[in-house]
């Protein structure tokens, strides 16, 4: 089967009687529970596109499938008479520009967002004339090529890396994979962010070396510490510190256990004009969060942005702790009237749940305070309306009395 054969030509996958409405109703995906899977659908290569019908033979759409995973069918198109050939990628990749032209002035930004820009499991992220791609299922990956000839015609960058190394790759039977598809990327690339310059590793960094959902939160509390000492925990690349130090921060501390990352972060700080002001401290946050309360220091903002603490529902009960934990650490460092801002980039960590941990914690800490912002990431990473896995981001800030 050719990946741009004809709808009508496309292997059906139907839905189970009395179980379509989901789909009907434009839900991005289809369970395996939901899907009549006989002989004929178990023996579809993973990775198929497919035209999924209801129990009466109705067409609902155009999907990819795979029917050796719990998301068995990933809509691509309602429209039964779509094509997923190249010009399929250059239209979805050229809507998502547009949006996010209307939305930055900088080509710095998540250029696709997976379901959210109707390409599901795709991640694009730019950075300037370099983009980094990341495909998360199997469908995606065997249209890498596609992919890279849409970028060429909408974009034309210098260069594209391959971030294929997610654990997410691993539930679709993939393997991981970084390399350079087109053109060459020499060392730490720069990224302009909230009007100052930090550096991605495109090759080795986290997700696709920088974290561009975390852009408007970043801003907000940065414009809080004017004149305030801050320590940024699990700070990475330097985003929410030396940001914080550029907006006129009197000293930032900056804290990963990663002496890799604090380097980066360190050369963004002197780029910025703000070295001076800004130190690196390698270690454990949580061990550091302990010893310094034990010690009485306090700053006037703290920052907290961890990495995921719940990668599933089964670290749910364990990862919930850990947010609690980290609030209460975190809050007692907060000099009196200053400012705490604490994130969970775990999905399966719900807003509500968060916001009882977060708040839990602060409890268990004796501080008091008031909630200024529960925000997620930027536009650049929109929400899919039925897919609330793709809210995933939460970022609290408080003013503590």
């Amino acid at each position: 089967m050719s990946d741009a054969t004809k709808p009508a030509a496309l292997p059906v996958i139907r839905i189970q009687a009395g179980r379509h409405k989901r789909a009907q109703h434009g839900h991005p995906w289809v369970y395996s529970n939901e899907v009549d899977m006989d002989k004929a659908a178990k023996a579809l290569p993973a990775g198929s596109v497919v035209r999924v019908t209801d129990a009466g033979g109705a067409t609902l759409g155009i999907a990819t499938f795979n029917p050796h995973t719990l998301i068995a069918a990933r809509f691509l198109s309602r429209d039964p008479a779509a094509v997923i050939d190249t010009g399929f990628f250059v239209r979805r990749i050229r809507r998502a520009l547009e949006i996010r032209e209307r939305l930055f002035d900088r080509p710095y930004y998540r250029l696709v967002h997976a379901e959210s820009d109707g390409l599901p499991s795709l991640i694009i992220d730019r950075y300037g004339d370099v983009v980094v791609v990341q495909a998360n299922n199997v469908a995606m990956d065997r249209r890498i090529p596609m992919i890279l000839a849409a970028l060429d015609e909408v974009l034309n960058p210098r260069a594209v890396v391959l971030r294929n190394d997610s654990t997410a790759r691993s539930y679709e039977g993939l393997e991981e994979e970084v390399r350079v598809a087109k053109g060459s990327v020499d060392g730490l690339i720069p990224v302009e962010e909230n009007g100052a310059t930090f550096f991605a590793d495109l090759s080795a960094g986290q997700k696709t070396g920088w974290f561009f959902d975390q852009r408007d939160n970043r801003a907000f509390i940065a414009d809080l510490c004017r004149g305030k000492s801050t320590v940024d925990f699990y700070t990475y690349a330097g985003g929410f510190g030396v940001l914080a130090a550029r907006r006129g921060a009197s000293e930032v501390t900056l804290v990963d256990r990663s002496a890799l990352s604090l380097s980066i972060a360190m050369k963004a700080a002197e780029a910025n004009g703000v070295a001076d002001r800004v130190t690196a401290q390698k270690g454990d946050a949580f061990n550091l969060m302990d010893q310094w309360v034990a010690e009485g220091r306090t700053f006037d903002v703290v920052i907290a942005d961890p990495p995921a603490f719940v990668k599933s529902r089964k670290d749910l009960a364990v990862g919930s702790r850990a947010y609690r934990r980290m609030t209460k650490a975190a809050a007692r460092l907060v000099a009196p009237g200053g400012m705490l801002l604490v994130a969970s980039c775990s999905h399966n960590m719900e807003p509500p749940l968060f916001h009882q941990e977060v708040a839990r914690g602060l409890g268990e800490a004796g501080r008091q305070g008031r909630i200024l912002r529960f925000a997620g990431a930027g536009p650049d990473h929109p929400v899919h309306p039925l897919l609330p896995e793709t809210q995933y981001l939460k970022a609290m800030v408080f003013a503590l009395d």
